[in-house]
């Protein structure tokens, strides 16, 4: 049985590249305790492009990316340019702090 490393996720939840995209979900993945192999059969893509997005590699199509995101347990959010930064601080709240939001 392969041992699996966890990844650290990076600190900031801004993804402005592919690279930073595979880095959150090698990072989910990892913390879940999958290797690339167990978490390719469970999603149902081969494990090349598994890994071809976790290496930052923009060859993965939209529809697939979704789908890995969302069978890790991750989230993609939109938002404007302008509203990243509160939309950032927002996540980051813990769920008693949001009475500060006005």
């Amino acid at each position: 049985m392969k041992k699996v490393t966890k990844t650290v996720s990076p600190y900031s939840s801004h993804i402005a590249d592919v690279e930073t995209l595979g880095h959150f979900i090698r990072a989910q993945r990892t913390a879940e305790g999958l290797t690339i192999e167990q978490a390719a059969l469970s999603i149902g893509i081969a494990k090349q492009t598994l890994a071809d997005l976790e290496k930052g590699k923009s060859t993965v199509g939209i529809g697939i990316v979704l789908r890995i995101v969302s069978d890790l347990g991750l989230n993609l959010f939109v938002a404007d340019k302008q509203d990243s930064k509160a939309v950032t601080d927002f996540i980051r709240l813990r769920p008693y702090d949001t009475g500060r939001i006005k």
